[in-house]
């Protein structure tokens, strides 16, 4: 069947998708961690730009890191999913390929830049890919000597760099010369198996990373071990399992020998600290492979979960597991959220977790408890000969869900009659029972997509009105697994085909998006959505589409339909919702009480970062980048894009 025709680059899209009140939000315009702060509360508190004057948001400075010219071949491998930081007098960020550049942040010229020297000539799991850096500053050193102030980036090629902030030199105390190499406990079985795409994150004198780990070549699969490290040395302080492998209440049900086989579990998303509770929250993906869990029966304790570590030890305060026994590729995509509710009059500080499957999960920041209701219910049961599926997974009573579950023959969607008849024919050749129907060889319909829901761009929280923004995509996947020694003439047959080993287990798999002739989603639109969460009530105050198919149609179409989305929302006090993300090339800015497109100012390529704010010099810049997505198709460049009101009308209240 053909895939061309309305939108190519959406077929690449969907291919690829106990004390202490409130944690301290960025303030002033300030915005220090990659999620504006270490709880990645995506919150800026500046308020010169407002729904009254955004009509004159020009941009204000263009800055382009070189890769599109020095680095074509490996700018078609990779996404540009960076965002800045703004420490002391300059904006800071990193390439795709693991470059650090500071930027003036009034102007965009370039203070220094520091090259890690990654090697490109290979196609890394998850594309040449890195969301950003953190920053520390040493207590013990004056502020003007050597590494005062630190940077710590994860590469692609799985090292640990320290650089002087000021000046963008490696630190030689940190590791050797500035780097920590990192080992991922075996030999890989191929380049970019294991890499690290988001930043550190640092508590007191200890920095933290996670890895991304490829997906599905076997059940043996690197194991995705968290590190800490000393700040200062180097020195490893502890690391954590995410797979449970041992202990006295170890599950019964764990097949002799079967968990030394198992990895992944890994914290690929981005991670939030609670620096007052010395508390680092684990976002932790599925155990390997994705799609049959037969060689590791149980829940897999500690995958699927929130994992609230102490920094100083790496022992577990409290864990709430989101999926039991995940054979489905809803791993927690996304950096929780640390925000403070209010409950029964009072201020309870909390932990927002967004999921691919469209959920809202709230707990206590302090203890795991949920805020809102979880319910165990039962989910469809009969898994392939090997499987032992969870009779119940958990469902938060509310927040209500943030994208549609399940897709009916009669909801398939096309262009034509000939189109739809043809997407409700592949809907009805599935087995579809719903959220969590276990796959199986017949083909399975799994929605959302196993690129969401919500994914990797996180969520943006307003505290003055405790409003949670998330953006999600909304497709559907057909996944299939093939007997494993079926696996090669399959592989052989459709080459550009998904089909994967999961070598180790009885099954390999295949993963399809469910598109019509024309290529487009069999899913009724919209396909990208915003969506606003009172958090305090649980309850959606309001949903906007988000993109069009202007840059993905062979005729710009003007038809709002929406579409996937990679990179997240903004918030500012000035009642607006900036976000890029969507597949039309365009920064766009809502209004964060009711949903209403404002403003939207054209990218030179792709926006799919999430973008961030500040004050310089009496002036709120907005900024985002804009490199594209290679794996989705949209237009590849190299460029951090400054937005801001005129000079003459900059000077209004921050």
């Amino acid at each position: 069947m053909s895939r061309t025709g309305a939108a190519p680059g959406l077929v690449a899209a969907l291919a690829g998708l106990l004390c202490c009140g409130p944690l301290a939000l960025a303030s002033d315009g300030v915005w220090t961690h990659y999620g504006a702060d270490p709880g990645g509360s995506r919150f800026v508190d500046a308020r010169q730009i407002t729904a009254d004057n955004i009509a004159r948001l020009k941009v204000a400075w263009t800055y382009r890191t070189g890769d599109l010219d020095r680095r074509p071949d490996a700018v078609r491998r990779s996404a540009f999913q960076a965002t800045p930081i703004l420490l002391g007098d300059a904006l800071v960020f990193c390439s795709p390929f693991n470059e650090v550049i500071a930027l003036d942040p009034g102007t965009g010229a370039e203070r220094w830049r520091f090259d890690a020297a990654i090697a490109t000539d290979y196609r890394p799991a998850n594309q040449f890919v890195c969301r950003g850096v953190a920053s520390w500053q040493d207590p013990e050193r004056a502020p003007d000597t050597i590494c005062a102030t630190r940077l710590y980036m994860g590469t692609t090629d799985g090292r640990l760099l320290a650089l002087d902030a000021r000046r963008g030199v490696p630190c030689p105390d940190f590791g050797t010369a500035g780097t920590v190499r990192i080992d991922p406990g075996m030999e890989l079985v191929y380049p970019g198996e294991f890499q690290i795409t988001s930043p550190p994150v640092v508590v007191d004198d200890v920095v933290i990373v996670g890895s991304s780990i490829g997906d599905n070549a076997r059940a043996d699969a690197p194991r995705g071990t968290v590190r800490a490290f000393d700040a200062r040395t180097g020195v490893p302080r502890w690391s954590f399992d995410p797979v449970e492998r041992g202990g006295a209440d170890f599950p019964a049900d764990w097949g002799s020998g079967s968990a030394t086989r198992t990895g992944h579990a890994n914290v690929w998303a981005p991670m939030s600290v609670d620096p007052v509770r010395r508390l680092v929250y684990l976002p932790t993906s599925s155990p390997s492979p994705d799609f049959y869990g037969g060689e590791r029966p149980g829940d897999n304790r500690y995958a699927n979960s929130v994992v609230a570590l102490h920094a100083d030890s790496g022992h577990v305060a409290w864990y709430f597991q989101l999926v039991h026994h995940d054979v489905w590729d809803y791993d927690t995509p996304a950096q929780p959220s640390l925000v403070t509710l209010e409950r029964d009059g009072r201020p309870v500080d909390a932990l927002v977790q967004v999921t691919k499957q469209g959920f809202v999960f709230v707990f206590d920041r302090a203890t795991g408890t949920p805020l809102f209701e979880v319910e165990e219910r039962p989910v469809p049961q009969g898994g392939v000969a090997g499987e032992l599926l969870s009779r119940t997974q958990p469902y938060p009573v509310a927040p209500p869900p943030i994208a549609p579950q399940h897709l009916a023959a009669d909801d398939a969607w096309g262009l034509t009659p000939w189109d739809r008849n043809a997407c409700r024919r592949q809907i009805e050749a599935l087995r579809n029972e719903g959220l969590y129907t276990p796959p199986s060889e017949q083909g399975t319909l799994l929605v959302p997509f196993t690129g969401g829901g919500a994914n990797w761009g996180g969520a943006a929280f307003d505290p003055a009105s405790g409003t949670l923004f998330i953006n999600t995509s909304r497709a559907a996947h057909s996944i299939t697994l093939i007997p494993a020694e079926e696996f090669a003439a399959a592989r052989a047959a459709e080459p550009d085909v998904e089909i994967s080993p999961q070598r180790g287990t009885p099954w390999a798999m295949r993963r399809d998006v469910l598109l019509s002739p024309l290529g487009l989603p069999c899913n009724p639109p919209p396909w990208g959505m915003l969506t606003a969460i009172d958090l305090n009530q649980g309850t959606i105050r309001w949903e906007s589409v988000l993109g069009t198919v202007r840059d993905l149609a062979p005729v710009p179409l003007p038809v709002k339909w929406g579409t996937p989305n990679f990179g997240g929302p903004m918030a500012t006090a000035g009642g607006l919702v900036f976000i890029g993300a969507a597949m039309d090339d365009y920064l766009r800015a809502f209004d964060a009480a009711t949903g209403a497109e404002l403003w939207k100012g054209r990218l030179p390529a792709g926006g799919q970062a999430t973008p961030m704010s500040y004050v310089w010099q009496g002036r709120q810049y907005v900024v985002i980048a804009a490199g594209g997505h290679s794996r989705a198709g949209t237009r590849l460049g190299d460029s951090i894009v400054a937005f801001a009101l005129p000079e003459d009308t900059a000077g209004g209240s921050e």
